[in-house]
């Protein structure tokens, strides 16, 4: 569980961040080519919102606008040609804290038969604990995307099926017994 979850935010935090720096690249780029060529960055903005759909004329005019103050100018193009939120890059502290205890919730179900039995019996009731914690995620999810909960809940009984034996076929070909 321990080594598990540290692996799973190390990972994320390493992504997040990862992520975080080249969408901050992105912007620095924005904002050079925004103090470097406004004419062209202010008719490249009015192009953005007459293909979706705006007025030529307003477009024009709201893309004048916008490049009056160099922040909201980057704002703009940042969401409307990157598409990206500036004030919205993630946390990778967060994603790496996130990433953490929802490991940790999902390893520890299997882990808590071996806090009270050994041998077979605990091997049964960490494959079922498993099992169900696998079926309660999909039914979980299924409440948030409007999906079927059988579907999902033998998606991630599945998932974990086949993470449960890969793993246990790794440990069995490097010599590692229960």
């Amino acid at each position: 569980l321990i080594a598990g979850a540290v692996s799973m935010a190390a990972g994320e935090y390493g992504s997040m961040k990862a992520q975080q720096e080249l969408l901050e690249r992105e912007l620095a780029m924005e904002r050079r080519e925004l103090a470097r060529n406004p004419h062209v960055e202010t008719v490249e903005l009015a192009q953005l919102y007459q293909s979706r759909g705006v007025d030529p004329e307003l477009a024009r005019q709201l893309a004048q606008g916008v490049m009056v103050d160099p922040e909201t100018a980057l704002r703009a193009h940042a969401r409307e040609e990157l598409g990206i939120d500036p004030d919205a890059l993630g946390s990778p502290v967060r994603a790496a804290g996130s990433s953490f205890l929802a490991f940790s919730a999902g390893a520890i179900l299997p882990l808590l038969p071996w806090f009270f039995m050994t041998g077979t019996a605990a091997i049964v009731a960490s494959v079922v604990l498993g099992v169900l914690g696998a079926a309660g995620l999909g039914v979980a999810l299924a409440a948030f995307t409007m999906g079927s909960p059988v579907r999902l809940a033998i998606r991630y009984v599945t998932i974990a099926v086949l993470a449960g034996a890969v793993t246990y076929g790794i440990g069995a070909a490097v010599g590692v017994s229960t």
